[in-house]
């Protein structure tokens, strides 16, 4: 399937690993200009670099997304150097699972309050494009109660729920917003290999609720938030795309 990419102008928070890296290579795959964002600059040179040689316009900026100066004048210029965006994927997370002020507020600051500044930056220039979406990363831990209950999953569920009053509210002007939420993901770099190395006993207890018998891994997760991001997906708005291999039990009318 053509997914229409060739020729968008997308931008990918925390597109430096995981998700959000593998988010990134796959738009730039498909055709598409990519920006990405994360606060390692040495993890952001390296994936600009990998992205530019899909033969596509590539750059990026390391910076924190609770600085709303920062993350607006890095989606502002993003804009005018591709000539526009018509793809916004707000990926990251503080991975705040305590149940803390601290956690609560990282969470807040930075999943919620991150996600809401960085659309808020980008709508002026998705209203231009013929062809906008909003692409929000929220996660299973936003459906159920799992090990994740606290900061981590209310805001998890916070960004389905916005994602969602998006739609409805930017349906007349052709921006279509969605959210994919994924089940325990699998990468260097992430949670699951240190959880893996430092707590093997909680490894094997979140590795047997999945019944294929393993964790997802991050480009089988990349596929759907893409095709969602994707013009093939035009008619696809307020919706929450599961990606957990049968891992949540809970039925999503």
């Amino acid at each position: 399937m053509d997914l229409g990419l060739a020729g968008c102008r997308a931008i990918v928070s925390g597109g430096t690993k995981g998700i959000g890296r593998a988010i990134a290579e796959l738009l730039a795959a498909e055709g598409a200009s990519v920006a990405v964002c994360a606060r390692n600059p040495a993890e952001v040179e390296a994936t600009v670099s990998t992205l530019s040689g899909r033969g596509v316009q590539a750059s990026g900026r390391a910076l924190d997304v609770t600085d709303r100066a920062a993350l607006r004048d890095w989606v502002e210029a993003t804009a005018d150097r591709f000539g526009g965006l018509d793809i916004v994927v707000p990926n990251v997370s503080a991975l705040a699972v305590g149940g803390d002020e601290a956690s609560w507020r990282a969470g807040f600051e930075t999943d919620l309050m991150g996600t809401v500044a960085m659309v808020d930056a980008a709508l002026p220039f998705l209203e231009q494009s013929r062809s906008g979406s909003i692409t929000i990363i929220s996660s299973v831990s936003g459906r159920e109660i799992d090990f994740a209950a606290g900061p981590y999953g209310a805001f998890k569920a916070a960004l389905i729920h916005y994602a969602q009053g998006l739609a409805f509210r930017l349906a007349p002007k052709s921006i279509r917003a969605n959210s994919v939420s994924p089940g325990n993901t699998y990468f260097e770099g992430g949670v699951w290999p240190r959880i893996e190395r430092d707590n093997p006993e909680l490894f094997a207890q979140a590795l047997a609720l999945n019944p294929t018998g393993r964790m997802a891994r991050a480009e089988e997760v990349a596929r759907g938030a893409v095709f969602l991001a994707s013009p093939a997906a035009s008619f696809i708005t307020g919706t929450n795309l599961v990606v957990d291999g049968a891992l949540t039990r809970g039925v999503q009318f």
